[in-house]
């Protein structure tokens, strides 16, 4: 009886969390300007790694949303600095241009020295910024739960412009080139249901796609299509020419996590605790992961031959990318919401035990490991040897080789 009990109550949980009670909404993209059809974007196809070492641009390192970051991370690590915000830090931070971009649930986007941690410049928004910043071409984009898409001078912090939603953005933003290649559209979801496409220069809305619940997470950009999933339980596949549908696969459940996407293939955890891989020329499911009824939040790294992704049982995952047999599992001592980071030989990783992990990709022994205290939920970025991660305590952290 209690465990029919404890059932029930994580399905009520999980129909509040994703809004199941709202009335559907049609799938039909609305057009505030078209564009032809583009029929190859190939740089983000592959596996790539954050595009330079020293870098690390966006949430998950690039486009793809893979995870990957350049070069090898020492086999320890020291505190570099910590800069305190006025709340908690489920943000995750961007690197470039010897500088840390970081949001706050105080409503702040920060810009620090990445070699000291000294503010440089600091944005107030009219709501919490669990949005991780976006960095591209001098610009800042990045959303916040006043609904709002902010693109920020990068250099003085300065607002060039803002878009309106209809609701909450929480998912970090991505980009893609138009059509032609002649401009950047920034790509992201929000609790009105839509992916917003907005061109980044005017910020004016290009196209919107209405979905049926939520989208929690951040739309992962391959070969001319945008790919994310929602609390609809569905993985969408968009044209990012016209916004309109090419294909959507039924992932079981809700999608609270940022997919990634590698060639043909997508893959991303469910609320019911499965993690699948899925061909999105196709259209259908190719495997799917089911260790445990704990849902995944976290998003996957995309590694040569394995994916790696940590799950609400406390457990980091490692699974075979070919056909999902699990390789390893790493236990941690809390919810791993964190989004790990593959970097050589090692993976970095955050826990709401209060610690930030170092394990080996090879077979998942911890390696090193820094006790922060509270909860880490953000995702690490990972840019010349050193490791940048936020923590609900309000810091920042920053970690680098030992001396």
């Amino acid at each position: 009886m209690r465990l029919v009990l404890t059932v029930i109550s994580l399905v009520i949980i999980a129909a509040i969390a994703c809004g199941i009670l709202i009335t559907v909404a049609k799938r039909n993209p609305t057009i505030a300007h078209t564009s032809n059809p583009n029929t190859s974007d190939n740089a983000h196809s592959k596996i790539l790694p954050s595009n330079f070492a020293d870098s690390w641009p966006m949430f998950r390192g690039g486009p793809a949303l893979s995870g990957i970051a350049s070069g090898k991370l020492p086999d320890s690590f020291s505190l570099r600095w910590k800069f305190k915000t006025g709340d908690a830090v489920k943000s995750s931070t961007a690197v470039g241009s010897g500088r840390v971009f970081i949001g706050s649930d105080d409503g702040k986007v920060y810009a620090l020295d990445i070699a000291n941690g000294r503010e440089i410049w600091s944005f107030q928004t009219e709501g919490s910024v669990e949005s991780s910043p976006c960095l591209l071409n001098g610009s800042i984009f990045v959303g916040s739960s006043d609904s709002f898409l902010y693109a920020l001078d990068a250099e003085t912090g300065k607002l060039k412009w803002k878009y309106k939603t209809e609701d909450k953005i929480l998912g970090a933003a991505n980009w893609a080139f138009s059509p032609k290649g002649a401009r950047a559209l920034i790509l992201v979801g929000s609790y009105d249901n839509k992916l917003h496409c907005v061109d980044s220069v005017t910020g004016k809305g290009v196209w919107a796609y209405e979905t049926s619940n939520y989208i929690n997470g951040a739309p992962a950009i391959a070969e001319g299509k945008a790919v994310f999933g929602g609390c609809d339980g569905m993985i969408h596949v968009i044209s990012i020419a016209n916004g309109k549908e090419i294909t959507e696969i039924n992932a079981g459940s809700y999608i609270a996590g940022s997919a990634a996407v590698a060639g043909k293939h997508v893959y991303v955890g469910n609320y019911d605790g499965t993690f699948l891989c899925a061909d999105i020329t196709e259209g259908k499911i190719i495997w799917n992961y089911e260790s445990t009824n704990f849902p995944f939040f976290s998003s996957p790294a995309i590694g040569e031959t394995q994916v790696v992704f940590g799950s609400r049982d406390r457990n980091l995952h490692c699974v075979e990318r070919k056909s999902g047999k699990s390789l390893w599992t790493f236990q941690t001592r809390g919810k791993v919401d964190s989004s790990p980071v593959i970097c050589g030989d090692k993976v970095v990783v955050g826990s709401d035990d209060g610690r930030l992990y170092v394990v080996s990709l090879a077979d998942g022994l911890e390696l090193w490991s820094y006790e922060i205290g509270d909860a880490v939920t953000g995702s690490p970025a990972v840019a010349n040897g050193m490791i940048v991660i936020g923590a609900e305590d309000g810091y920042v952290y920053a970690f680098g080789p030992k001396p």
